[in-house]
Order: C-alpha cells, then sequence, then structure tokens
C-alpha cells in the first residue's frame, strides 16, 4: 500500500512540475513554506520541514534544487543523544538559485544574490552577492557580475520578444541560419 501512496505522490508532483507556475506556488505553500510574490519556483525538493523556509519576493529557483532544514548526521550518535537538531532558511528578495544546488539549514542569502549551479550553501550571505562552489562562497559583488553580463559575447538583449523574434536574434548572434 505505501508504495501505492509514494507512486500516486510522484505522478501528483511531476504534474506539478511539468504544470501551471501558479499551481506549483500553491501547493508549497500549503506544504508551509512562506513565499513571496512573483517567484518562480521549479523544484519540489523541500525538507521535511517546510515550516522553517522563507522564501523573498521576486526569487527564481531552478529545478533539482534542494532546501534540507534539518541534520540527519546526528543519527551516528543516537545511542547518546535524543534529540534532532532544525534549522531556519531564509532567501531574500530578487535572488536566482541556480540547477541542483544544496541550500542547507541555518542559512540566508541577502537581497539581489545570484547563487551559481550545483553549489552547496551554508551560512549567512550577504545582499547582492554572486555565491558559488561548494563549500559555496562569495566570488563577486552582483554589480561586477552585471557588467561580465554585459559584456560577454553571447548576451542578447532578447527579454520580453516573442519566441520567434527571440530565436531570431540568438541565430543572428551566433551566426546561424
Amino acid at each position: 500500500m505505501k508504495l501505492i501512496g509514494d507512486l500516486l505522490k510522484l505522478v501528483y508532483e511531476s504534474m506539478l512540475l511539468t504544470g501551471l507556475p501558479k499551481r506549483r506556488l500553491d501547493y508549497l505553500r500549503r506544504q508551509g513554506i512562506n513565499i513571496g510574490e512573483n517567484c518562480d519556483i521549479n523544484t519540489l525538493k523541500f525538507s521535511t520541514e517546510p515550516y522553517l523556509i522563507e522564501i523573498g519576493d521576486q526569487v527564481t529557483i531552478a529545478s533539482g534544487t534542494q532546501f534540507i532544514t534539518h541534520d540527519g548526521s546526528i543519527v551516528c550518535f543516537q545511542h547518546e543523544l535524543k534529540g534532532e537538531i532544525f534549522g531556519k532558511i531564509k532567501i531574500g528578495n530578487n535572488v536566482f538559485i541556480g540547477s541542483d544546488c544544496l541550500i542547507m539549514l541555518n542559512t540566508t542569502i541577502g537581497d539581489n544574490s545570484i547563487v551559481g549551479a550545483g553549489s552547496v550553501v551554508r551560512g549567512n550571505f550577504p545582499e547582492n552577492s554572486v555565491i558559488i562552489g561548494n563549500p559555496a562562497r562569495v566570488i563577486l559583488n552582483i554589480n561586477i557580475q552585471k557588467m561580465l553580463f554585459i559584456h560577454n559575447q553571447g548576451f542578447v538583449a532578447a527579454k520580453k520578444r516573442s519566441k520567434a523574434e527571440k530565436e531570431n536574434q540568438v541565430k543572428k548572434q551566433f551566426g546561424i541560419k
């Protein structure tokens, strides 16, 4: 019976990931996550204590990212220690978190920050940070990152254009006919 329940949950979650973003956000809020406005969350990998997670406004979280609000390694000492360790996670406003990151307990990410794909993030990170690595660390101020984006040869000013217009502009930029 548990296998059927697990299978149904998996099907439901896959429908949420491929479905409407509003439906996904509503589902996550019902789980107890405090989520701000205008967020794009492309993961359902939130810990068993979702009520310990706070996500600000205009946050984008890429697929595969996991939020872990407890430290399971304490099980090694279960015969001595009769408890568990939990911690909050707070994501500021206007934050982008790349694919396949681990956001660990007791973490705060300040406003206007970028977390690079695959990063393992634990601790307090100031606003306007570019954060990458395992363990994650601040490598740049966000203003330097903006400058690097603008001067990148792959930068294409294609925001708010139709899919066809964007495709034509990208192909032109890279010399594809």
